[in-house]
């Protein structure tokens, strides 16, 4: 966009006064380009010997991080299953009864149920949890490093509880 935007102030924009004189008034054309831009940015990083990005093992992983990380994991599944499951019930010619019934028949033994039913619950619930930890945190609530760790370890047991339960039914 900001190529595009460069360009069309570069080739005439300024030569249209009478239609845009007041949109361009203050605007003034680059000197340089994006590639000459990003040509002097990567000399300079390597005059400075800068590394490219920090890398992961930099950084000391933390519960905070790895709750980021697997908020947006379970989200991204969520939001991926839910969409297979959609795409399926509408492509599959036979209907939902037929394909619960083919499972039952399946005859899986109750540690399997048991260990599927936590499998699709543990996602749901720790994306619901740290949605309303992230809610707080939108309100300005808990942003203190002992409070972002509680909160943290809170969620955690939430889920895995809220999932056991759920399981158990």
């Amino acid at each position: 966009m900001a190529l595009l935007l460069r360009t069309v102030a570069r080739q005439g924009l300024c030569s249209s006064q009478s239609q845009f004189g007041i949109l361009y008034r203050h605007a003034v054309p680059m000197g340089t380009t994006a590639k000459e831009e990003m040509n002097k940015f990567w000399t300079k990083n390597t005059r400075l010997n800068r590394p490219v990005s920090p890398h992961i093992s930099i950084y000391e992983w933390s519960v905070p991080m790895m709750m980021s990380i697997s908020h947006r994991g379970t989200g991204v599944a969520l939001s991926s299953g839910i969409s297979a499951f959609a795409l399926a019930a509408l492509v599959l010619p036979e209907s939902y009864p037929y394909y619960l019934d083919l499972i039952h028949s399946m005859s899986f033994g109750p540690q399997f149920l048991a260990f599927s039913k936590f499998a699709l619950a543990f996602p749901v619930s720790y994306h619901t949890f740290n949605g309303i930890r992230h809610l707080m945190w939108d309100v300005g609530k808990g942003f203190k490093i002992p409070e972002i760790y509680r909160s943290g370890y809170i969620v955690i047991a939430l889920t895995i509880l809220t999932s056991i339960g759920l399981a158990a039914m």
